[in-house]
């Protein structure tokens, strides 16, 4: 059965097309990733059938009575409310079904028969539902969400605004799961959950009943859960059947066999275009030239794909700096509490560490700290000599208005037009990317963006804070590369061992010395 029904959907933003003329069916029960590189249009599509955006042309149906969850990244929640009260918002419509009940219960005293009938017959369907849906172990399930995911670490009576992006996405996930809709979409759920939240995600939706439609750039994370793989590129929307690694495989043979047929489509149009300028003008062989013409006019041209500028990351380095790049004594991290340990890191020239560990121990907060972003609680760090820092920020929480060139103008005035636009290009950003807001792109695009003022200027030291969230499968690899030629010394926080792995030469867990209960 039909779910979801997409036909002839059409869409872009201003002349930049993202759809033309794509359908799509979501059958009962399909887990399906859908992928493609960022700026393809997956988050849009997302909101176009979520009903947030009004697409140019084509028809959306959801099929009756039909319960969505959509994880979105971008929801209010409210001051005063703790993780527990917006956790039991999942379960608002059972409890609008008990006072539904109980007002049933109020009206049999006063019931004829025929009316006691046909009440009673209405509280046991409600009763059903309600004990269907688990609503007689609200709390426990809650906590059992809350413990797969970590909220029980942060502490379910915590208000909501005290919490990072990070902790909010966990948040709108777990009321989602709690939710148990008909079908899921989650829009890169695993951008903000660290590994071991990853892997109770990833069970969860190999176990889901329920269809769901994916959007992640994690590559593991795909083939653990998805069936179908639909791609979005150049426009359209292609089925594959099977995971992601299937979809490569296959993907590759079709663009091999189109790119044969096409040159041997090129070497025929030669030929015959030869044929015709060569005889139209000779009686003898004309009407064979004008054959051969009909034909060229009927001929349906293939066309190749355009291929996606992929992006070229080649951080700048200054001089080498100090053997010392930093230490700490004592150095107690955290805002009105505490969040670690006195800590007494060392850290030399060259060392390249990924700092690990759940979300919420102060990874980022040590970052901070050691930049002196923000004031430590007690003990002190000491940088070294001649160190040229470059920071890539997790969260840029500000709408920001300024176009792409401006963005980057603003910490490198001194480019011309030119060389703003060359070194954008080589980040993978198109023309059309380049001259739009930073508000209107995709995170990946965003990211880019970020990246591109970070490697134009001279560093010797690297502290990236989760540098490929958001980022497509190319731009990941063409990071991961910039990074292992990188001569000078990085700190990473990153959740993804595929990406880190080869990097690093030092890995620190955090989790040895927290303040917090693991």
């Amino acid at each position: 059965m039909s779910i979801l029904t997409v036909k002839n959907l059409s869409h872009g933003f201003g002349d930049r097309a993202i759809f033309n003329d794509v359908s799509f069916r979501l059958l009962k029960g399909e887990h399906i990733g859908l992928i493609g590189a960022n700026g393809e249009g997956k988050s849009t599509f997302m909101n176009i059938v979520t009903g947030k955006l009004d697409p140019d042309d084509g028809l959306i149906e959801w099929s009756k009575r039909v319960r969505v969850g959509y994880l979105d990244q971008n929801t209010i929640l409210q001051r005063g409310m703790t993780i527990r009260d917006v956790l039991k918002g999942a379960f608002q419509y059972l409890f609008d079904l008990e006072n539904e009940m109980n007002a049933i219960c109020e009206r049999m005293g006063d019931a004829s028969p025929e009316e006691l009938e046909q009440l009673l017959l209405d509280l046991g369907n409600i009763q059903d539902t309600i004990t269907n849906n688990d609503f007689y172990i609200i709390d426990a399930k809650i906590e059992e969400i809350g413990r797969g995911l970590g909220l029980e670490d942060i502490g379910l009576d915590k208000d909501v605004q005290d919490l990072s992006g990070g902790q909010r996405t966990k948040i709108l996930l777990a009321k989602l799961l709690l939710e148990k809709p008909d079908i899921l979409l989650l829009d890169e759920p695993t951008n903000f959950l660290d590994e071991q939240h990853i892997e109770w995600l990833k069970r969860y939706l190999q176990e889901y009943e329920n269809a769901f439609i994916l959007i992640s750039h994690d590559i593991p994370f795909i083939n653990s859960v998805v069936n179908l793989i639909y791609h979005m590129g150049n426009q359209e929307l292609t089925r594959y059947v099977g995971d992601y690694d299937n979809f490569v495989q296959v993907y590759e043979a079709k663009k091999q066999q189109l790119e044969s047929a096409y040159k041997r489509q090129q070497q025929e149009i030669g030929d015959l275009k030869d044929f015709v300028a060569r005889n139209k003008a000779r009686v003898a062989t004309r009407n064979m030239a004008m054959s051969r013409q009909k034909k060229l006019d009927k001929m349906e041209v293939i066309e190749l794909e355009r291929e996606k500028p992929k992006p070229e990351f080649n951080f700048k380095e200054a001089r080498a700096s100090a053997k010392l790049i930093f230490e700490t004594k004592d150095l107690i991290i955290g805002y009105d509490e505490p969040l670690s340990r006195p800590l007494n890191l060392r850290m030399e020239r060259g060392q390249k560490i990924a700092l690990i560990g759940a979300n919420g121990l102060g990874k980022t907060t040590l970052l901070k700290s050691i930049l002196g972003q923000i004031p430590s609680i007690s003990g002190s760090v000491e940088l070294g000599d001649y160190l040229y820092l470059g920071y890539f920020e997790q969260e840029i929480k500000e709408a920001n208005y300024n176009s792409c060139i401006e963005e980057l103008w603003k910490d490198f005035p001194s480019y011309s037009q030119y060389q703003a636009r060359a070194a954008l290009a080589k980040c993978g950003l198109t023309t059309k990317h380049i001259e739009s807001k930073i508000l209107v792109l995709s995170g990946g695009e965003q990211a880019k963006v970020r990246l591109c003022k970070l490697i134009n200027r001279e560093t010797n030291i690297l502290l990236l804070d989760e540098p490929t969230n958001h980022l497509d499968v190319d731009a990941k690899e063409e990071l991961k590369r910039a990074l292992k030629a990188y001569t000078g010394s990085i700190m990473l926080i990153c959740h993804e061992p595929e990406f880190y792995r080869d990097v690093v030469t030092d890995v620190w867990n955090c989790e040895s010395w927290t303040t917090k209960i693991i």
